[in-house]
């Protein structure tokens, strides 16, 4: 079969692979219909996060089950799913407390061994693990494109939200306005975020915000601590979201944020950073990290967009095919996409 595979920093080539097989009987194997290329692809794309020449990457992905193990209960083959971007076993410690994104066995799609050695979704046909917790129907009414956001980045943008507690009347700011960012400002619109502030320093992006919601500011142009302070009567923000992932990033989002308020970096680290503790300390700040719990939020998530709540489509800025990757990884790279959709 056809897939993505990482090849060097900067290099990815669509090549032959084999088809995958049922392993355990708690797998699916899934005919990939749509997957999409993520931020977090890029820090693969660009060698932050380690993985073998060769390995399929991608982890957004919509299509048809073919196979199911014998004790796959929830999707028979046929059904049209979406899947979540990592996998969960749904009996460790972790698990049962529904915090499925540090399951003990978890794994993540298309990271390479250091995350789960769980081949990607930038391919014809797909091995899922924990078919039954992993994969959801696709509802009729949302198309492929709106429903691959479920099991990644609309169900990260949520979990960036509802994880700080965000409640109708908190102060928001959103810096980074990737698709995750994105996201994050429809779901704290959805929360009755006022006011909502977003941060980027690409104009289309800046009013992708404004269309959704909240008030722009350029990271360059605009004084953006004066103007948080104007809107939150000196105070700061009730929850800052770093959806970028750098250390300027994160601190940026601390002297944000207001005394005894939150940050939420759910933007993908690699590496170590550092911030102004001191700063973060003298404030108690409440500080959430790591993958989101996206397993835990889809069929929440899954719902609101079938509602119209949440509208990802607005955020598909380009359509190509399975053999057009690495023209665009390129195209994303340069940050002319917002949201590239791959089709076998």
């Amino acid at each position: 079969m056809r897939a993505v595979t990482f090849q060097a920093p900067g290099e990815v080539r669509v090549e032959e692979v084999p088809e995958p097989a049922l392993a355990e009987p708690t797998d699916a194997i899934v005919q990939v219909q749509a997957s999409g290329i993520c931020g977090s692809d890029l820090h693969i794309y660009h060698g932050r996060v380690p993985i073998a020449p060769g390995f399929t990457i991608g982890h957004e992905y919509v299509g048809r089950v073919v196979e199911v193990g014998a004790a796959v209960e929830r999707v028979a083959p046929g059904a049209r799913v979406l899947g979540c971007f990592q996998t969960a076993c749904g009996t460790c410690f972790w698990c049962l407390r529904c915090e499925y994104h540090r399951c003990a066995r978890g794994r993540t799609f298309g990271h390479g061994a250091a995350m789960g050695d769980l081949q990607g979704a930038q391919a014809e046909l797909l091995l899922v693990p924990h078919a039954d917790l992993t994969l959801r129907a696709a509802p009729e009414g949302l198309s492929d494109e709106v429903a691959l956001f479920a099991g990644d980045v609309m169900g990260t943008g949520c979990h960036a939200i509802a994880s700080a507690g965000t409640r109708a009347g908190d102060s928001v700011v959103i810096l980074g306005l990737g698709p995750v960012g994105l996201c994050a400002v429809q779901a704290a619109r959805v929360a009755g975020a006022t006011p909502l502030l977003a941060v980027d320093t690409v104009e289309a992006r800046l009013q992708m915000a404004r269309t959704l919601g909240a008030e722009p500011l350029h990271l360059e142009h605009d004084d953006v601590k004066r103007a948080v302070r104007a809107a939150t009567a000196g105070r700061g923000a009730d929850l800052v979201v770093d959806a970028v992932g750098d250390p300027r990033a994160l601190e940026l989002a601390i002297s944000l944020a207001r005394p005894a308020g939150n940050v939420t970096a759910v933007g993908v680290y690699a590496e170590r950073c550092e911030v102004h503790m001191g700063l973060a300390w003298i404030k108690a700040l409440t500080l959430r990290t790591g993958l989101a719990n996206v397993i835990g939020h889809v069929d929440r998530v899954m719902a609101m967009m079938e509602a119209g709540a949440l509208d990802p489509a607005p955020l598909v800025t380009h359509r190509m095919s399975l053999e057009q990757a690495p023209e665009a990884y390129a195209l994303y790279d340069r940050r002319e996409a917002l949201k590239i959709l791959l089709r076998p």
